[in-house]
């Protein structure tokens, strides 16, 4: 049976909300904190009236614009019942591939960067936003493919979160600490997929079938 690891938690975007989004995304990079409905009605050229009904308040426009940076990142299809290593591997370098792509994006680092500032402040819900919508439901989609390799025999590990967790770190390294911190990386796709590979070839050395299951510290 076919699988994808995208778990839609609701309806996806229109066309013309995309373009709302995309807006709200050049915004951040323009503005950070000053972003306003207005502006966006501006930028997207829509009414706030519209703006309000399709997501409520700023917090839902923010909330279904991580939404929608989020979705870009996903491991694909990968059939459970017939999953063997060469698919597997493919599946965790293409989120690998997909991850990369978007948290080097100029929009992505704007974001990100509008988040960091004002996680704590009382000034916005966006730090929690994108912890919400951002890491913890990426997360959410590659665990089952993670499971879904434990229960062909492909991987061996304790609890997924860690598995995940360490996957993560391992595609990221530093790059995005680097990237929100005004450091000049250049990522082409090549650089991207080298990463990728790299990222998914330790993991295996890691969890890979055979090995005991893999325990923090």
């Amino acid at each position: 049976m076919l699988q994808s690891t995208v778990i839609p938690s609701e309806e996806a975007p229109s066309e013309r909300q995309q373009a709302v989004l995309d807006a709200v995304l050049s915004l951040l990079v323009e503005q950070g904190h000053a972003l306003t409905m207005t502006a966006v009605a501006r930028r997207a050229s829509c009414s706030k009236e519209t703006l309000y009904k399709w997501f409520g308040d700023r917090n839902g426009l923010l909330t279904a614009t991580v939404r929608w940076q989020a979705s870009k990142v996903r491991a694909g299809n990968y059939d459970a019942q017939h999953l063997d290593s060469s698919a597997l591997r493919e599946s965790l370098q293409g989120f690998a591939v997909n991850w990369l792509t978007v948290i080097s994006s100029r929009t992505s680092v704007a974001l990100n960067r509008v988040a960091v500032g004002g996680a704590g402040s009382g000034r916005d819900a966006l730090g929690a936003i994108v912890l919400a919508n951002g890491r913890f439901a990426i997360g959410e989609r590659l665990k089952p493919v993670l499971e879904a390799g434990r229960s062909a025999g492909l991987l061996a590990f304790d609890d997924a979160e860690e598995a995940f967790r360490t996957f993560f770190g391992l595609v990221g390294r530093d790059v995005q600490i680097r990237l929100l911190l005004g450091d000049d990386i250049a990522l082409d796709a090549a650089e991207i997929d080298a990463d990728a590979r790299r990222a998914t070839n330790q993991f295996f050395a890691l969890y890979g079938a055979g090995k005991s299951p893999a325990k923090a510290g």
